[in-house]
């Protein structure tokens, strides 16, 4: 893996090729003050998904309505988010949301406004991870795949890194990713992990302690979690969604992780710091080239909270004719 000195050499890289076209393209799609409709009939022929979190309560004060808007966007699928463990419902984990949905009436949702619900992101509240909480792992998996096979997802994704401090503490945690993963496949659902920057961080063996004073031009020690994670799971039972923003600012490039882990990535987090191609920091050609070289199954476009007051409708939009109107998406 590269060290802080490489990474930066290669971001320099990976960012300059194509980003002053990409810049443009990204700004002159929001212009507009409102969002506007969009014929799907010239969209149809890119695979094009979304995390709905991108859109929290603006999707969930009127899901039907919301999902056509997206369809109409050109979006092809989506990858939910909002999964609540005792109702088996799903809406928004923000305390004020009244908003929960059944998976049947999702999906009848999506299907009526001619978008497929493929994917969605799940985690067990629970941040320690050992033996003898392995029972509730494992109803917590079978329940869930119970209902999202009524989804008719793909894809069940675990997007939240549990308390890890050692190497003993993420092959523990492989050995639980292992089981969900032993659980959906039974349904035909493939169980996955999404990476933030947080697993791009070193841990020593249990036991080894960092050295004092390091020399700064050595090699470091430790190895990152994400690594042993993909060294430590069986790839027969669990796959990686690789998110490529986090992947950034994890000081890593994610092109080297997706050549490194081929066989392993098979669904993508395309992002950037809001609207796509827009900041400067994403090489999105090289990504797309990449994940399209070694077999992606699908991406979602993830969007945060945006800082100067748009809805989150106009991002996604945005993000939309930015992928529509590049060459390099398939």
């Amino acid at each position: 893996m590269s060290s802080r000195r490489t990474f930066l050499k290669n971001i320099s890289l990976l960012t300059l090729g194509g980003l002053a076209s990409q810049h443009a393209m990204a700004s002159s799609t929001l212009n507009e003050s409102s969002v506007s409709p969009i014929s799907t009939a010239s969209y149809a022929k890119k695979q094009m998904g979304l995390q709905t979190y991108s859109l929290g309560q603006e999707l969930l004060k009127d899901v039907p309505n919301g999902l056509k808007k997206l369809a109409g966007m050109g979006y092809t699928e989506l990858e939910i988010f909002g999964y609540q463990e005792k109702t088996g419902m799903f809406g928004d984990y923000n305390p004020q949301n009244t908003t929960f949905i059944s998976a049947k009436d999702y999906k009848k949702m999506a299907d009526d406004a001619g978008i497929k619900i493929t994917s969605s992101h799940l985690t067990p509240m629970i941040q320690d991870y050992t033996p003898e909480n392995m029972s509730k792992f494992e109803d917590f998996w079978k329940k869930a795949t119970d209902i999202h096979a009524e989804l008719g997802v793909k894809y069940m994704v675990q997007p939240s890194l549990p308390r890890i401090e050692n190497e003993d503490d993420a092959k523990r945690v492989c050995d639980i990713f292992n089981k969900a993963g032993e659980i959906t496949k039974q349904s035909g659902i493939l169980w996955g992990y999404h990476n933030h920057h947080m697993e791009f961080r070193r841990v020593l063996k249990a036991g080894e302690k960092p050295e004092q004073n390091p020399n700064p031009w050595a090699p470091p020690k430790g190895t990152y979690i994400e690594e042993l994670f993909m060294k430590n799971t069986d790839p027969e039972k669990v796959m990686f969604e690789l998110d490529v923003y986090w992947t950034v600012m994890g000081q890593q490039d994610p092109l080297e992780w997706m050549d490194m882990y081929k066989d392993r990535i098979k669904l993508l987090h395309i992002k950037d710091r809001w609207i796509l191609g827009d900041s400067g920091m994403m090489n999105f050609p090289n990504i797309f080239k990449k994940a399209y070289e070694i077999g992606i199954l699908s991406y979602f476009v993830e969007l945060e909270g945006d800082k100067k007051g748009r809805t989150q409708f106009e991002g996604v939009e945005a993000s939309a004719k930015y992928l529509q109107n590049a060459s390099f998406v398939k």
